[in-house]
C-alpha cells in the first residue's frame, strides 16, 4: 500500500467543503419551505426542483469535488475523468430530487421519510463512488468493506434527517441550524468513504489519463457559479409569480385594484361630455343723452 494524502492543503479544503455543504444545505431547506407553502402541486415541484440542484448539486455534489482537491498520491499522478464526474452529478442531483418528491407530496409518515431517505442515500452513494471511479492513478484503488459500510449508513441516516428537515423546518434559525447538522452529516459521510479507499501502485510506470485535480477548480468554479445563479434566479421568478398571484395562477388584484375598478382601453375612453346650454346673450342697450 502507498502513502495517500487527503489533507495537502491543510484545513482549507475541509472549511471550504464544509462551507460549501452548509450553503447548498440552507438554500434547499429555503426552498423545501417554500414548496411547503406552495397551494398546487406544480408550484410545489418546482421548489422541491430547485431544492434538489441546491442540495444534491451544491452540498452534496460541490462538497465532494471541493473536498478532493486536498487528495493527493505523492507517488503517482492524480486525474479526474470529466465524464465520470458529470454522471455523478447527475446521479446526486436525482437522487435528491426524488426524495423531495416522495416527501413533499401528499401526507407526511415516518415511513414514507425513512423509505425517500434509503433511496436518496443509495443515491449519495453512487455519486460518491462513481466521482471516486473517476479518479484515476497509476494503480489499484481498494475499499475497506467495513468502512464501505458504515459510509452507507452514515449516508442513509443523513439523507432521512435531511428529508426529515425538508417537511418540518422552518425559519432562519432553525433553517441555519439544521443545515449546519446536514453539512457536518455530508462531511462525515464523504471522509468516512475517503477513509475506507488505499491505494496499491503499479509496478511499471503507465501514463494516467485525465484532468488534474487542480484544473478541477475551473468547472467547480463554473458549476458553482452557475448553479447559484441559476437557483438565485428561479427561486426569484417563482417568488415573483407567487407574489402576483394567488397561488393557483390566478393574477391578484393589487391594493389599488380593491379600492377602484380596474383600468382597461374600453373603461378608460372618456364618455362624451353633456353640453351645457350657453347663456343667453345680454342685448347691450345704447344710452343717448337727452
Amino acid at each position: 500500500m502507498t502513502e495517500v494524502h487527503h489533507f495537502t492543503y491543510g484545513v482549507f479544503n475541509p472549511i471550504a467543503a464544509y462551507l460549501l455543504a452548509f450553503l447548498g444545505s440552507f438554500f434547499g431547506l429555503l426552498c423545501t419551505a417554500r414548496a411547503r407553502d406552495a397551494r398546487t402541486g406544480s408550484r410545489r415541484s418546482r421548489w422541491l426542483g430547485i431544492a434538489a440542484f441546491s442540495i444534491g448539486g451544491g452540498a452534496i455534489w460541490l462538497m465532494h469535488f471541493a473536498a478532493m482537491l486536498g487528495f493527493d498520491v505523492p507517488a503517482s499522478p492524480v486525474r479526474f475523468d470529466i465524464g465520470m464526474t458529470l454522471t455523478s452529478l447527475v446521479f446526486s442531483v436525482v437522487a435528491v430530487g426524488l426524495g423531495l418528491l416522495i416527501v413533499g407530496h401528499g401526507p407526511r409518515s415516518l415511513p414514507k421519510v425513512i423509505g425517500a431517505g434509503v433511496l436518496t442515500g443509495g443515491g449519495v452513494l453512487a455519486m460518491h463512488y462513481s466521482g471516486m471511479e473517476g479518479m484515476h492513478v497509476n494503480g489499484a484503488i481498494h475499499y475497506n468493506l467495513a468502512l464501505v459500510a458504515a459510509s452507507a449508513i452514515i449516508a442513509v441516516v443523513a439523507s432521512t434527517v435531511a428529508l426529515w428537515f425538508a417537511i418540518s423546518v422552518s425559519g432562519w434559525a432553525r433553517v441555519s441550524f439544521a443545515a449546519g447538522i446536514m453539512a457536518v452529516a455530508v462531511c462525515g459521510m464523504h471522509y468516512t468513504g475517503m477513509a475506507a479507499m488505499s491505494v496499491t501502485l503499479n509496478n511499471g510506470v503507465e501514463p494516467v489519463h485525465g484532468i488534474r485535480p487542480l484544473t478541477m477548480l475551473v468547472p467547480i468554479t463554473v458549476i458553482t457559479t452557475a448553479t447559484i445563479v441559476g437557483v438565485a434566479l428561479s427561486a426569484l421568478q417563482a417568488m415573483t409569480e407567487e407574489e402576483f398571484t394567488d397561488g393557483a395562477g390566478t393574477p391578484k388584484r393589487g391594493v389599488h385594484a380593491e379600492n377602484s375598478h380596474s383600468w382597461s382601453l374600453k373603461q378608460a375612453s372618456v364618455a362624451p361630455a353633456t353640453r351645457r346650454p350657453s347663456p343667453r346673450p345680454v342685448p347691450i342697450r345704447s344710452t343717448t343723452n337727452s
